[in-house]
């Protein structure tokens, strides 16, 4: 069997082969095998960025190669970390390709097998703001009285990459800091349902362990409950369980995609019990919140941009936490690559190629939905008058058709009452420099976006 550095380096032959120089170059120097457990190998990369664009352009080319050199492979993951690259031809034994293979200590890079726990999820990493902030709460509150508290169960809701499972996560990992003789268990509902299949596949004995195993833990955070859908078995089964642990004062932990009402075919038991402690959400975050996520992940990667780069892909992008991160970290590399610090001028292509693309709307629908927002005829916006609550929606709409929908300054101009190039011009350096100052204007654009 081919150890770690062995088979990285015949599969890195093979790639070489099948790709091109500049593409091989990019997005696999830097990168190892870190380990191989369970047929599944573990791959480190030197950031977030490389990670995605492997995953999503160059897994299923990887994978084949793995398989084709060892039939013992049936998975692929990605993980950051820093990686030496080994010399070729020069065969490392495995043991020290791991140690060569990442400067962070081992353990960070494991989730922890018996309690399913990712170590690097805390809460002194954990960004607050208002979009998060009664979930953090609640999550304090539980750490006081962990089963006995109105919080129980708690059931957090979001849509994806906002932070929901770094929070619930550190729950657990705050748990078994300060309460050491508790049971942490962490899952994902479709590993539950998993589990549960393949025990009632192997017979009464196996079913016995299963229910055994998760009545046994004082917390139980359960991700993803909207997998169970559809899964009536699975819920039943789940039913029985919460009933058990809540009755024996266990906390129970919640997360998913939407509000429990707004699950398909969930069964209305379930939604009552997890009606019976507290249902809260976790929302986009609003500008000053982006901005102190991207300054605390900017400065985790020790990179120190000027401060308008950060503040315009703050002010830019109204996405979830995980797509402002993976922008900064495209960002990184890039600069990474060119050995300097991008300019704003540089950035501003970079964020409009790579966050999701706008709707494809008219300009007369998108003044529609500015003059809806701040109460005023649409017809005002077009006329020359310089009233103070027309000339701000006006800026405003001039403002997002150039930033968000890159129409041109002349044409601006023309729609909105055949100004010139210059007033638009003015108008939107005008609503720039405002929001830096103004969080509750941030705010306000922000909803304007947030209905296109």
């Amino acid at each position: 069997m081919l150890n770690n550095a062995q088979l990285w380096e015949k599969t890195l032959f093979e790639l070489e082969r099948e790709l091109s120089r500049a593409n091989f170059s990019t997005w696999f120097k830097n990168t190892a095998i870190l380990k191989q457990d369970e047929g599944t190998v573990l791959v480190g990369v030197p950031n977030e960025f490389v990670k995605d664009w492997l995953q999503n352009k160059f897994h299923k080319t990887i994978l084949r190669s793995l398989r084709s050199l060892s039939e013992n492979v049936r998975g692929l993951e990605y993980t950051v970390c820093k990686v030496e690259e080994p010399k070729k031809s020069a065969p490392i034994p495995e043991q020290s390709a791991m140690a060569q293979g990442s400067a962070l200590p081992l353990e960070n890079l494991y989730i922890n097998k018996e309690d399913g726990l990712n170590p690097r999820y805390t809460f002194s990493n954990f960004i607050i703001g208002s979009f998060n902030e009664l979930a953090y709460a609640a999550s304090q509150a539980i750490l006081k009285k962990v089963g006995t508290n109105v919080y129980n169960p708690l059931f957090i809701y979001g849509n994806t990459g906002l932070g929901k499972t770094h929070l619930i996560q550190a729950i657990g990992n705050e748990v078994k800091k300060h309460y050491p003789n508790k049971r942490v268990f962490y899952t994902t509902s479709e590993k539950f349902c998993v589990d549960y299949v393949n025990s009632l596949s192997q017979g009464s004995k196996a079913m016995a362990n299963f229910k055994e195993k998760y009545r046994k833990y004082d917390l139980l955070i359960m991700d993803d409950i909207q997998f169970l859908s559809n899964k009536e078995k699975t819920q039943e089964e789940l039913f029985h369980l919460f009933n058990e642990l809540y009755h024996n004062n266990k906390q129970i932990i919640f997360s998913s995609d939407k509000h429990p009402n707004y699950i398909p075919t969930l069964e209305d038991r379930l939604k009552s019990r997890f009606s019976a402690g507290m249902i809260v959400d976790v929302q986009e975050p609003e500008y000053e919140s982006r901005l102190s996520i991207l300054r605390a992940k900017a400065e985790l990667q020790k990179f120190f941009p000027p401060a308008e780069i950060i503040e315009y892909l703050a002010s830019s992008v109204q996405g979830n936490i995980r797509e402002l991160e993976g922008l900064l970290n495209g960002i990184i590399c890039q600069s990474e690559l060119k050995n300097r610090n991008l300019t704003l001028s540089e950035i501003k292509p970079f964020i409009k190629n790579t966050s999701k693309p706008k709707k494809l709307l008219s300009v007369k629908e998108i003044v529609k939905v500015v003059c809806d927002f701040y109460n005023i005829e649409e017809a005002f916006v077009y006329e020359k008058t310089r009233r103070k609550e027309v000339l701000k929606p006006r800026q405003i709409a001039m403002f997002l058709l150039r930033e968000d929908f890159n129409i041109s300054y002349p044409t601006i101009g023309q729609k909105l009452g055949g100004r010139d190039h210059t007033t638009v011009m003015h108008s939107c350096e005008k609503i720039k420099t405002d929001i830096r100052n103004d969080l509750s204007l941030m705010q306000e654009i922000d909803q304007i976006r947030a209905i296109f």
